[in-house]
């Protein structure tokens, strides 16, 4: 075995992690639960949804061979994502439509590593995601707001005991999981009543001449496909 610090960082990215317990697995979900449904806790968690929503838009359109300008995330948890590039073309719509899946679908992968024992490999590949995205922040409060989540991951994954890693995983997939199902009511709701005339769904609905209220189908059956997907992994069943 190579004893090298790199050859330890290696073991401990690669290696498998203890299986917790079905009742840790149940008590993550439960705080998912709780930080999502209340409304006054939904306003500040909604943030870290805000987080993987945007990059989800910006991580497309990099893979699409869009500019990708800047990422912008404000206090209201509202976001916004400029990438420059062919105004049409699937390129585009690939971009708008990864917005709303993008939390669901970060959740479901995160689940397959959880599932496979990979705690630390999914605590420091969420890292390493939300380091780039940083990269991409032109804000304060966005800035802020990556860097506390990033550090949360960070001090959890090199400081706590694997107990708390393990707790701390699986309550951020949950999250996630959990937490990816809200935003597309809170759109069709908007929408509903007047609001977000220029929504991702409206967006796509230009650029496809597809009904906005398909692409809000496909936004939920993305989301609670991913949840119970991701929720039956999670679960062992």
């Amino acid at each position: 075995m190579d004893s090298t610090p790199l050859g330890d960082l290696w073991d401990r990215l690669s290696g498998t992690q203890p299986d917790p317990g079905q009742w840790l697995v149940a008590a993550a979900a439960l705080l998912a639960l709780a930080v999502v449904v209340p409304r006054p806790v939904w306003r500040l968690s909604r943030n870290a949804v805000t987080i993987a929503h945007e990059g989800g838009h910006g991580l497309v359109a990099l893979l699409t061979g869009r500019s990708l300008d800047g990422i912008r995330l404000h206090s209201d948890t509202s976001g916004l994502t400029v990438s420059r590039g062919r105004p049409t073309g699937i390129g585009m719509i690939l971009t708008a439509a990864a917005g709303y899946p993008a939390p669901s679908l970060l959740g479901l992968g995160g689940a397959w590593l959880l599932a496979a024992d990979r705690i630390t490999l999914f605590l420091w590949m969420a890292t390493a995601l939300l380091l780039a995205m940083l990269v991409m922040i032109r804000n304060a409060y966005g800035a802020l707001t990556v860097i506390v989540t990033g550090a949360a991951f960070l001090l959890v994954s090199w400081l706590t005991a694997p107990e708390i890693q393990a707790a701390f995983a699986y309550a951020a997939v949950w999250f996630m999981l959990v937490g990816g199902v809200r935003p597309a009511f809170e759109l069709q709701s908007k929408r509903r009543h007047g609001g977000a005339p220029d929504s991702d769904a409206d967006q796509l609905s230009r650029l496809t001449h597809v009904p906005v209220a398909l692409w809000l189908f496909f936004f939920h059956t993305v989301s609670v496909c991913a949840l119970l997907g991701g929720g039956r992994w999670l679960l062992g069943l």
